[in-house]
């Protein structure tokens, strides 16, 4: 008699997904949300559109001051949003105006 494991629909979408276009599209989607989570509400109100496209993190920064702060820390943003998301999802974040 064959005996099954149960899991969850989450598990198994995510096994089905992964290494698909599907779910990077399904991660860089998530990088907004952990935008908020990793740099907080006092930097997040400063923040304007955000877009990922090709490995890059495209985000409007409404103060000057904090845009050179966040690009001099920007390579350790990279790595706690990739942590966030659980996969190497972001290359680069470029800072704008």
């Amino acid at each position: 008699m064959a005996t099954h494991k149960a899991e969850s629909i989450g598990t198994l979408l995510t096994e089905f997904l992964r290494g698909t276009e599907a779910e990077t599209i399904l991660l860089e989607r998530k990088i907004p949300i952990l935008w908020k989570e990793v740099l907080g509400s006092a930097i997040t109100q400063f923040t304007g559109e955000m877009e990922v496209k090709n490995g890059t993190l495209f985000v409007h920064i409404h103060s000057a001051a904090l845009r050179h702060q966040l690009f001099e820390q920007r390579h350790a943003i990279i790595n706690k949003l990739n942590e966030g998301a659980g996969a190497k999802i972001l290359k680069d974040i470029r800072l704008l105006g």
